[in-house]
């Protein structure tokens, strides 16, 4: 992960089912201050588009070899983030 991310935890924002205005469907960044002021960043949305839900993060974990594994339980999906890293297709 970025130096930026170090000491920041990752939260899923599951989503909203009972809303006329959905929320939610993202993975959030928590950076903590010195001071113990927490501030929230976009780190992966796209789970909801133009009011239709197309995934529902679940859970966030750092695997062994470094990636980050987030499970999707509206698809049965998980997807893994790497940062730093290109694959020739």
């Amino acid at each position: 992960m970025p130096t930026a991310y170090r000491g920041a935890a990752l939260v899923t924002l599951h989503g909203s089912w009972n809303r006329s205005e959905k929320v939610g469907y993202e993975v959030v960044s928590l950076h903590f201050d010195v001071r113990g002021a927490i501030s929230e960043r976009p780190f992966i949305s796209g789970f909801e588009v133009d009011d239709d839900v197309i995934g529902r993060p679940v859970a966030v974990v750092e695997g062994p070899d470094g990636g980050i594994y987030i499970s999707d339980d509206y698809t049965g999906t998980i997807y893994r983030v790497d940062y730093g890293k290109t694959k020739d297709r």
